[in-house]
């Protein structure tokens, strides 16, 4: 179908971030590699456009290895040392740091409650919240639902998760649909991403509290 001259959401303004919001954004999202990635860069972006961080995704991904939860658990001092200085990324040392003890808290998270998809979708009774909107612009900059995840979250040890920045998350994974009312993605059908198929662990250690 063509969409070119179709709406999109008015903050769908350069290719790429049209690309984007046809494909992914609102899209509900289960995948935990996923729901990492998305919380990692919703962290980096505090303080940026989301364009800047949308252009640096590539370098995350190398940097971040592919935001496999595990392997940037076990990311070391070392490790922020050489990525803090990679002009690919946003070079802030409090987010990269963030990032490492977010892989930490998830891996708590998952040892709970089975997967981190599960976790952060129980905030919404696991259905998106539908709020189809006259513009963008009249989105909230967070609600209860992410002032609720984002203390669960903080309980568990993450750091960069203010409820702001969990109700960029919550839109960025289709948890909450915020696409304008006639914007085209109402109508153009995408799939849901696929759950990962990793078993939950086998071992709970406690939840930082």
């Amino acid at each position: 179908m063509d969409t070119t001259a179709q709406h999109r959401c008015s903050w769908a303004t350069t290719e790429a971030m049209a690309h984007y919001h046809d494909t992914e954004w609102g899209v509900p999202a289960h995948d935990d590699q996923h729901l990492f990635e998305m919380l990692v860069l919703e962290g980096a972006q505090a303080g940026l456009s989301w364009s800047t961080i949308l252009n640096k995704r590539e370098g995350y991904r190398a940097l971040f290895a592919g935001f496999d939860i595990d392997k940037v658990a076990r990311f070391t001092e070392d490790d922020v040392a050489r990525i803090v200085v990679d002009a690919r990324i946003v070079r802030n040392r409090a987010k990269i740091e963030s990032a490492i003890l977010n892989a930490r808290a998830i891996q708590r998270i998952q040892a709970e409650h089975g997967s981190f998809g599960a976790f952060v979708w129980s905030f919404v009774g696991n259905t998106p919240i539908d709020t189809p909107r006259d513009s963008y612009h009249h989105a909230p900059a967070s609600t209860a639902e992410s002032d609720a995840l984002s203390r669960a979250l903080k309980q568990y040890g993450c750091k960069f998760i203010g409820t702001t920045i969990c109700y960029a998350f919550m839109q960025a994974t289709g948890m909450v649909n915020d696409h304008e009312a006639d914007c085209l993605a109402r109508t153009a059908k995408k799939p849901a991403r696929k759950a990962a198929a990793k078993a939950p662990r086998k071992t709970a250690p406690k939840a930082a509290k």
